[in-house]
């Protein structure tokens, strides 16, 4: 889901560097001190290895987690201290920590004609639509309660925002989430790499 966001916020961006993923279960926002300054170091160093096998380059790492938590001090004082981390662990290359509150689903929200475009069966009603998504405590669970044919799950997520991406939708959300805004002005402000030729 990750990447197709970095993709409609920073396309150049995108078509300038390989995204890949690393699948760990990222738990920074639980941690702090050097328990949160190993585990971003950890992080950083398996992306660094991750571009070292595929005879790349780093040039920085995007994480994501939910916040499980609407925005507020909690959210606040996470997102400060792991971006913080972050930005440490990776010295002069870039990064960005993408917060989502309360979960993903509520940045999938932001784009309610992508579930239509998903799976034709599947509509999320007027009431919901243009709202602050970020303040929708369970996005998932209520997901899962009105699309039933077929039933929402987790997985359905990157297949909402890859359809969401391919129909132009990811820059024109409707409501407003303030993690997704943050991580949009983050990435946004990424420098294009110049890569060295190899």
């Amino acid at each position: 889901m990750l990447a197709a966001f970095i993709k409609a916020a920073h396309p150049d961006l995108a078509a300038t560097v390989t995204l890949t993923e690393i699948t760990d279960p990222v738990r920074l926002r639980k941690k702090s001190g050097d328990d949160l300054a190993t585990a971003a170091g950890t992080l950083v160093s398996k992306a660094r290895g991750k571009a070292r096998l595929k005879n790349g380059e780093f040039v920085g790492i995007a994480v994501h987690e939910d916040m499980d938590a609407c925005p507020g001090p909690a959210y606040d004082t996470a997102r400060k201290l792991v971006s913080n981390a972050l930005a440490k662990a990776t010295g002069a290359s870039s990064s960005v920590y993408a917060l989502a509150a309360a979960e993903s689903e509520a940045w999938l929200l932001l784009f309610p004609k992508a579930f239509t475009l998903y799976r034709s069966s599947w509509r999320i009603p007027a009431a919901w639509q243009g709202k602050d998504t970020g303040r929708r405590q369970t996005p998932k669970e209520d997901l899962e309660e009105i699309l039933i044919s077929p039933r929402f799950r987790e997985s359905d997520g990157p297949e909402i925002v890859t359809a969401a991406l391919n129909h132009g939708l990811l820059v024109e959300p409707q409501g407003s989430n303030r993690s997704y805004q943050e991580f949009v002005a983050d990435i946004s402000g990424w420098d294009v790499p110049r890569l060295s030729s190899r």
